[in-house]
């Protein structure tokens, strides 16, 4: 084997080692915030900072449960507020309650792979 090859798989095995630390840091967030809240924002950072140093993705179903201001972990009618709109574009509005700031998410890529696989399945 030639040590790019073995360079590659141990990246991979990083990446796949960070991604797994993740997901178990935003599990634990999730779990404990209900009687720690600072301890489940800490998870976060935590997670962000394992994210930035195996510069991975964040995976989608964890990035729009933090906040991007404040790193706090984001739970919809505690600390967020989560409002759909329809003016302009189709979009998610979250407020985090913490500091205030708004992140809007698009929905209508959503929309049209929801319509897309109901055509398949007729």
């Amino acid at each position: 084997m030639s040590k790019k090859f073995i360079r590659l798989r141990e990246q991979r095995e990083k990446k796949k080692i960070a991604l797994e630390r993740i997901d178990i840091l935003f599990s634990l967030a999730e779990r404990v915030f209900p009687y720690d809240k600072e301890l489940a924002n800490r998870y976060v950072e935590i997670a962000l900072a394992v994210q930035q140093k195996a510069k991975v993705r964040m995976p989608r179903k964890w990035k729009r449960r933090y906040c991007k201001r404040c790193h706090s972990f984001l739970v919809p009618g505690v600390n967020a507020r989560v409002r759909l709109r329809q003016k302009r574009m189709p979009h998610v509005v979250v407020k985090c309650l913490e500091c205030g700031y708004i992140m809007r998410y698009p929905y209508l890529r959503e929309k049209k792979e929801r319509r897309k696989s109901n055509i398949f399945k007729d």
